[in-house]
């Protein structure tokens, strides 16, 4: 029988050791920004109730749930019993769900986050600050920059409906690929914006309806999205004059003032642009305190298809990186606990994409030279048997003290000391503690600095404090 080859499902893979280095490198830079604004750690299970997640992140959104099977022989149970045998009769395509899957992997930490809330809320100090950096699953269409399994490192506010709260989120994106050496751009819109636009250009019925199709503008281009608008009954001026709207031109104060023209005679869009107004002139005065320059960008195109934002909306892309994906966005939603029984708890909240960051790091070559395989800061050679004795009290001692060692395992006296030198050099471990017959009867150690070749006689106390320093 012919051995079948391994695989890995489509839109996941594996980590090797110095990828893995070089991801949580990442998360702590991410990890200390969202410490430093005051969030604090939380995680949620990977799955969910499908009744917690479906209806969340509109229909689109609902196709792309993983959903997983009841556990147990529970079909044959259930193939028996006369519910099955009514409802058999009269299944349709997806229905097919509710019998078969009560539980799904979460597709975002957005909504898991408002369950955690809302089931824990008599134990929360409001305005409530988390961050949640874990993996989360999507159904997509595997290509480059999109995954099946990938993390997000979200931060969320909830308890609070200030704007003061979007001005920390921008600044944490902001110090984040700062220090990661990332050009970004951030684009900001206003779902009060994009509603509207909808009142002016036909009706504010029609905001879901244009927030899907715009949301696609990348993807197919003006034309594809008037093309398919103009299948949901919008006609050629309508199209036009959204267009003219979303394609402003000129910098962020111009076209700001320019779209509260456009729409003071919507309540709702003028909401909208007062609340953009706030931003920029507090990022502005940020600026000037801080010397920091904050790469915003104003854009009305931008819809983020997620049905539940309510408020300003973020995204945010590396302007030198093939890459075209985001890899951050997030906004202002006010009515998602409502969806689990706690109304008027509004919250705002954004997603760093880690694995898009670490290819688009990768690609640009980002990552500090310094990222090692190991973190070993030392390895313990010997020439035979006796030396390797020798040496385990050594590496135990270093271990006891905080210092990353090691000992090569095996004895082998034809090349020992080379096999275990080409070891470390291969996993980068910056020194060596030589022991042979002649440091036994001193009771010291030749120590090799790998990186320069220089190398002393040290005894072990000596080497602990050079370490140490």
């Amino acid at each position: 029988m012919a051995i079948q080859k391994p695989t890995l499902p489509k839109g996941t893979r594996d980590f090797g050791p110095l990828d893995l280095q070089k991801r949580k490198s990442i998360i702590k830079n991410i990890e200390d920004v969202f410490k430093k604004y005051g969030f604090m750690p939380l995680e949620t299970p990977a799955m969910e109730n499908l009744s917690t997640l479906e209806g969340k992140y509109g229909e689109e959104g609902d196709k792309l749930l993983y959903r997983i099977l009841n556990s147990g022989n529970f079909l044959q149970s259930y193939k028996d019993s006369t519910d099955y045998t009514n409802a058999i009769d009269n299944i349709e395509g997806k229905d097919i769900v509710k019998y078969i899957a009560e539980k799904g992997l979460r597709y975002d930490l957005t909504v898991p986050f408002a369950r955690y809330v809302v089931m824990n809320r008599s134990q929360l100090v409001f305005p409530f600050k988390r961050y949640q950096i874990q993996p989360v699953w999507r159904a997509d269409r595997p290509q480059k920059g999109r995954y099946r399994e990938f993390w997000q490192c979200d931060a969320d506010i909830v308890g609070s409906e200030s704007l003061i709260n979007e001005l920390d989120l921008i600044s944490i994106y902001h110090d984040v690929f700062t220090q990661l050496k990332i050009n970004y751009e951030l684009r900001v819109n206003n779902r009060k914006i994009l509603a509207g636009i909808a009142e002016v250009v036909k009706s504010i019925d029609y905001i879901t309806t244009i927030a899907v199709a715009i949301d696609k503008l990348d993807k197919i281009g003006e034309e594809g999205v008037r093309k398919e608008l103009a299948e949901s009954a919008f006609t050629e001026s309508e199209l036009n004059t959204l267009f003219e709207i979303i394609k402003s031109k000129g910098n962020n104060q111009f076209i700001l003032e320019n779209l509260k023209d456009k729409l003071k005679t919507s309540e709702t869009g003028t909401k909208g642009v007062e609340e953009l107004s706030f931003l920029l002139q507090n990022i502005e005065n940020c600026n000037r305190a801080t010397n920091n320059a904050v790469n915003l960008k104003l854009d009305f195109s931008l819809a983020r298809g997620l049905s539940y934002y309510t408020g300003c909306i973020f995204e945010v892309t590396a302007l030198d990186s093939s890459l075209m994906s985001s890899i951050g966005g997030g906004g202002r939603y006010d009515n998602l606990t409502e969806n689990f029984g706690l109304p008027n708890v509004s919250g705002v909240g954004i997603s760093f994409g880690l694995d898009r960051i670490y290819d688009v790091m990768e690609e640009l070559n980002l990552f500090s030279a310094s990222i090692r395989t190991t973190q070993s800061k030392i390895l313990c050679c010997f020439f035979d048997e006796k030396s390797q004795e020798y040496c385990l009290p050594a590496v135990t001692k270093l271990r006891a003290v905080g210092i990353a060692a090691e000992i090569y395992p095996d004895v082998n006296r034809k090349k020992a000391i080379v096999k275990q030198l080409d070891y470390a050099n291969a996993l980068q471990i910056p020194f060596a503690a030589i022991a042979g017959e002649n440091e036994i009867n001193q009771n010291v150690f030749t120590l090799k600095n790998l990186l320069t070749g220089e190398q002393n006689t040290l005894k072990l106390d000596d080497i602990i404090q050079m370490l140490k320093e």
